[in-house]
């Protein structure tokens, strides 16, 4: 049996990782001033470092570093464009929790400048993770 052993890289991504999705899912019952927006635009960013760093922890280095953001935009921005089409999809499944976390729950143009923001802040974060873990 092959011994795990949790780098540097690895511990800082799991770090963020347990700071990131409690923030992420708190932002979907916060009540108080800028309620709406929080939960509303937030989770959008928030849901776009969530998936940096899950990609980061299996690739790293100077180009995944590079495009682990862009595919992360690109893929969220499909969906939020399939979101147009999930009315097909019957309601009974698109009202479970599961489904509005990682699929959302109706398109919104207002979503792809949050994702962008996310995806940013994505990156930036990446580039520091990958600097502390050297």
């Amino acid at each position: 049996m092959q011994k795990l052993s949790l780098t540097k890289r690895h511990f800082l991504v799991l770090l963020s990782l347990f700071v990131i999705t409690p923030l992420g899912l708190l932002s979907k019952v916060y009540t108080g001033i800028g309620q709406e927006w929080i939960n509303d635009y937030s989770g959008d960013i928030l849901y776009e470092i969530f998936w940096c760093l899950v990609f980061f922890w299996f690739f790293s280095g100077k180009k995944a570093i590079a495009m682990i953001p862009l595919w992360v935009f690109v893929v969220t921005c499909a969906i939020e464009l399939a979101q147009l089409y999930f009315v097909h999809v019957p309601v009974a499944i698109r009202s479970t929790i599961i489904w509005r976390l990682l699929l959302g729950s109706t398109f919104a143009w207002w979503d792809f400048p949050h994702y962008a923001l996310g995806c940013f802040l994505g990156w930036l974060l990446l580039i520091q993770l990958n600097k502390l873990s050297r």
